[in-house]
């Protein structure tokens, strides 16, 4: 089992989930966040703190996202551990508003 981080977090890379991560299975690009499945240890302390919504448990994904899972697994295989919290990026605060959060 694990978390996944979702299309909600495009273009937004708050990273207030990473400061709670025990285990650094957070991945980062210059556009999200993604979660290594294989490290992540399902404490779910991220899914309460992302500002978005973006991070569910993998069995409360609902079914259109569920590509979302394959998408981390690839993606966080291929970039750094993120690890600290960082600015969000341009336009994350507008793109929160806009998503009701």
């Amino acid at each position: 089992m694990t978390v996944i981080v979702t299309d909600n977090c495009t273009h937004c890379r708050f990273t207030e989930c990473v400061t709670v991560c025990p285990v650094s299975c957070f991945h980062g690009d210059e556009s999200m966040l993604y979660v290594d499945p294989a490290a992540c240890v399902d404490c779910g302390a991220c899914v309460p703190v992302c500002p978005v919504h973006a991070i569910y448990f993998e069995h409360d994904l609902p079914k259109p996202l569920h590509e979302w899972l394959e998408i981390n697994r690839e993606r966080s295989s291929q970039l750094p551990v993120i690890d600290e919290q960082a600015n969000p990026l341009p336009g994350a605060a507008d793109k929160r508003a806009a998503l009701g959060f």
